[in-house]
């Protein structure tokens, strides 16, 4: 069985390999990776090669070849790399907003230039692999997912391994084992709320919001404060910590000596320099940046809430590869698990548009993936939601049509931009640093 990798260079690519290595009974034969950089995915197969010898990798920069009969698609790709990143968030802080890579503007940017590029592969894939389940990783996930699936359908799953440490930490928090209790969790990626902890049908969340000591052992928690955790009575996801932290957020970014995008840049252009001359010690060096990428995840935010550092457990859960083995092995024909994933909504969560992608929990088997329903939301929940999705789709819109007109839209319309004229000043100044593709003369509102 074939899994192919887009954005096959990408510096995380090695933790899905090693993902794949240790687990007992995979399907997946060949592994083929994919970029547009052959320097990079050289880098990256020199890793690979000295993490094991099975499965078998292959390297290319032909997006069809790459594709042809695979059984899993990965899509990591970073439209514009790390520089295009540092964009992002720059344009954003200048303005005086969050500059952040999937949340606020610059994930509204973010997204404007990659939906185009998502809508090819997509293309591809229902030519060469239409057989094929794509699995998104691609940032902003929910809002890419839901293009990709204008040609791919519900064939096209979103991943994020927020909600799941979430639910991790939340658990342990109790006393509770990782797969004891059923969790209750709505949302959109980057944008949700734990609501529901329930153990033999008793929901135990009420005793974690009672328990001080308890609750001081999340990280989420510690990011947004308990009192409001307790005010709104749910877990937020850590994303979250932009909006209800906002000002904090945007002054510590602000006051930093670089951004989360910039410091991650430097950091892998010196990676890929030392493993092109030194490819005997790709492993090693991979080993020890990845380290340091992981302990400074989010720095500015927690030393601005007094968050502290993180804790080891938290460092050292499953990530995203974790979450995208288990969707593969259940799609594979494997034991049906419940998974939170991002996908269609259909009728999952009341109050959003049937198309519309949503974070929440699914059955996932041969079958296929199965949205669950949950609870409806308070109006404060669900009106951030609402507000946040029309964005996503604003922008998705303006993506594949190339209008100004809600592009502009889009930005204003986002709840962490606080005016029209800062969302007209956010449009410029992206549009004179990045290749947005717009033609001012589509107005397509």
């Amino acid at each position: 069985m074939k899994l192919t990798i887009l954005g096959g260079g990408g510096f995380r690519v090695p933790l899905v390999y090693r993902a794949l290595v240790e687990r007992a009974g995979s399907p997946i034969s060949e592994v083929v990776l994919h970029d547009v950089a052959p320097d990079r995915l050289a880098a990256i197969r020199s890793v690979l090669e000295r993490m094991a010898a099975v499965p078998a990798v292959r390297t290319t920069t032909d997006l069809d070849d790459a594709l042809a009969d695979a059984r899993f698609v990965f899509s990591a790709i970073r439209v514009d790399g790390l520089a295009g990143r540092t964009v992002d968030e720059r344009v954003a802080l200048s303005c005086g907003v969050l500059g952040q890579e999937t949340t606020g503007p610059g994930g509204i940017a973010y997204g404007l230039r990659t939906v185009p590029v998502a809508l090819r592969v997509a293309e591809r894939v229902a030519a060469v692999a239409p057989g094929a389940w794509v699995i998104n990783f691609t940032n902003p996930a929910g809002m890419i997912t839901e293009a990709m699936q204008r040609v791919l359908g519900e064939r096209v799953v979103g991943i994020c391994d927020s909600p799941i440490g979430l639910a991790l930490r939340a658990a342990r928090a109790l006393g509770l084992g990782a797969g004891e209790p059923a969790v209750e969790y709505a949302g959109l990626n980057h944008l949700g709320w734990l609501r529901g902890l329930r153990v033999d049908g008793v929901d135990r969340l009420p005793d974690l919001l009672a328990d001080d000591a308890a609750l001081a052992s999340i990280e989420e928690v510690r990011l947004v404060g308990a009192d409001w955790v307790r005010a709104i009575g749910a877990l937020p996801n850590e994303y979250l910590y932009y909006f209800y932290r906002n000002r904090e957020a945007v002054a510590a970014m602000g006051a930093a000596a670089s951004t989360r995008g910039e410091y991650l840049l430097a950091q892998q252009e010196r990676f890929y320099v030392d493993t092109a001359a030194d490819p005997a010690g790709a492993l090693e060096r991979w080993t020890r940046v990845r380290a340091e990428r992981d302990a400074s995840y989010m720095a500015e935010s927690r030393e601005a809430s007094g968050a502290g550092e993180r804790a080891a457990e938290d460092v050292a859960v499953g990530g995203y590869q974790q979450v995208a083995l288990e969707l593969m092995a259940a799609l594979s024909g494997g034991p049906q698990q419940t998974m939170i994933l991002n996908v269609r909504n259909g009728t999952a969560l009341p109050g959003l548009p049937a198309d519309a992608v949503v974070e929440v929990p699914c059955l996932v088997g041969a079958h296929g993936v199965t949205p669950l329903a949950t609870a409806p939301l308070p109006g404060a929940m669900l009106g951030l939601l609402q507000q946040v999705k029309a964005v996503e789709q604003d922008t998705i819109e303006a993506a594949v049509t190339g209008s100004e007109t809600l592009a502009l839209r889009a930005f204003a319309q986002h709840p962490l931009v606080d005016s029209v004229g800062v969302a007209q000043e956010l449009l410029r100044g992206y549009r004179e640093r990045l290749n947005l593709g717009f033609d001012a003369r589509v107005v397509r509102p």
